[in-house]
């Protein structure tokens, strides 16, 4: 693997425990400041996730910046007509493939509801901006490190159900809901399978973000219509 790419893992890694250190931090320079601890708490996690999201993602664009947008293998990537087909036909697979994982969860009699979700949407709430990070920040980073990096490095050394299943169960338990593997497992999946049908790191990329934005936009909405 590229040193490029260990140091975006390590990045990576870094960002998502960095909240032990940084959200305390925007708590005591609120003391600072002169506000109370409860008036910091909340607004302290949702500016932590975007500070630390746009330094990964910059950090990640930085390493990446004369490859990123470079295909698995060039020579059998598909043109930009067809990769543009099936970025916003993966927006429809990701969805397809959502439902019917939520199904088999709900089979096994696993809730529905995620917790991440309504965590993210109260975060958004507090803070708009964190929309930022998980519409268009998380997701992009989300495809880096899981697609175009781990699951990439796999896929020369294994078929493509080995590569997407490590990779994919590696993506589940990264969101910190275990009950929801078979959830984000299949996300997994079916960006895996869009990276190596198109060998354009940008086609899941899109169906990532369009993904997320619409489950976001959606989520909210049913909250609004909720108070009304």
């Amino acid at each position: 693997m590229k040193k490029e790419y260990w140091f975006i893992l390590i990045a990576y890694i870094a960002m998502q425990l960095s909240s032990l250190i940084g959200v305390p931090l925007l708590n005591y320079i609120g003391g600072l400041l002169g506000y109370s601890y409860h008036e910091t708490a909340e607004l302290s996690v949702s500016l932590w996730i975007v500070i630390s999201f746009s330094i990964t993602f910059i950090i990640s664009l930085v390493l990446l910046r004369k490859e990123w947008t470079n295909p698995i293998n060039r020579d059998h990537a598909l043109s930009r007509r067809d990769s543009i087909f099936w970025a916003v036909g993966g927006i429809f697979l990701a969805f397809i493939a959502q439902i019917a994982a939520a199904n088999i969860e709900y089979l096994l009699g696993i809730d529905m509801g995620s917790e991440n979700t309504e965590q993210i949407v109260d975060l958004i709430k507090t803070a708009p901006i964190v929309i930022l990070v998980t519409s268009i920040l998380g997701p992009i980073l989300e495809e880096i490190v899981f697609r175009k990096i781990l699951f990439g490095a796999l896929y020369t050394r294994m078929n493509f159900f080995l590569a997407g299943l490590i990779s994919s169960l590696i993506f589940a338990f990264a969101h910190g809901e275990p009950e929801h593997v078979i959830l984000y497992s299949a996300m997994g999946f079916t960006f895996a399978f869009l990276y190596v049908k198109t060998n354009r790191i940008l086609v899941p990329i899109f169906a990532h973000v369009s993904m997320n934005t619409i489950v976001v936009l959606m989520q909210l909405n049913q909250d609004i219509i909720q108070q009304l």
